[in-house]
């Protein structure tokens, strides 16, 4: 099988468990840094799928490599290589299919509910999960783009989480988090929760609360949803 390409748009916000949970699998994966100038490749078909990851940028910053990544991206829609975008990463895969990116009255900091849309989605991408939880960390949200479905929600920002012919995911919270992530980003944007608006925006106290737990359940989760978008990889 060819490798899955994971998109880095910062050094803090690595695959972190998604690549462990590639390596389990034995799925090959190579990493493009474009926080390290890596140019973005031009043909999605080298690839047997292509993730994202977060970043603190936004899609609408006049980055050099926001163009041709959505051009990247459009083009495995169009072939059918499976994306899966993390926060910026769902961000970016909506821009590139002709959504909107805004900023949202309430940004989500922390340990957030989610809600399956439905019955069906819940069963076929989050384990049968109707609610559970999820960690956030944005400013901004996405539109659904044309002909998606949406497969998350919760009463913060709607439009949490959406699919794109049946094998591109989209989503706008972080599945991939470990206990030392987490740390990392409380440690390193000290400022972003250091006045909580509980409970979309929480403190350092509660965000690190019963760490292990949390922790174990979304890992849970992102095991569900990575094994039904390895589905589609290509071989």
């Amino acid at each position: 099988m060819k490798p899955v390409a994971i998109f880095r748009f910062s050094p803090s916000e690595g695959p972190a468990y998604f690549a462990d949970w590639l390596d389990r699998n034995a799925v090959d994966w190579r990493l493009i840094a474009v926080d390290e100038a890596a140019d973005v490749p031009v043909d999605p078909l080298a690839y047997s799928g292509i993730a994202m990851m977060g970043g603190p940028m936004s899609v609408t910053d006049p980055l050099p490599w926001i163009g041709p990544l959505s051009g990247l991206l459009r083009n495995a829609v169009a072939q059918r290589v499976p994306v899966i975008g993390h926060c910026l990463g769902g961000q970016l895969l909506a821009q590139a299919l002709g959504a909107r990116v805004r900023r949202t009255a309430t940004p989500e900091i922390g340990w957030v509910d989610v809600e399956a849309s439905d019955v069906e989605s819940g069963r076929d991408w989050f384990g049968g999960r109707r609610r559970f939880t999820v960690f956030q960390w944005h400013y901004e949200i996405f539109d659904l783009p044309a002909g998606a479905t949406r497969v998350l929600t919760n009463a913060f920002n709607p439009d949490q989480a959406y699919v794109v012919d049946g094998i591109h995911l989209g989503l706008q919270c972080h599945v991939e988090m470990t206990p030392g992530l987490v740390e990392a980003w409380c440690d390193n944007a000290a400022g972003e929760i250091a006045s909580p608006a509980p409970p979309a925006l929480q403190s350092r106290g509660e965000i690190m609360r019963d760490m292990s737990g949390r922790i174990g359940a979304l890992q849970a989760v992102a095991d569900d949803v990575y094994a039904r978008w390895s589905q589609a990889l290509r071989h």
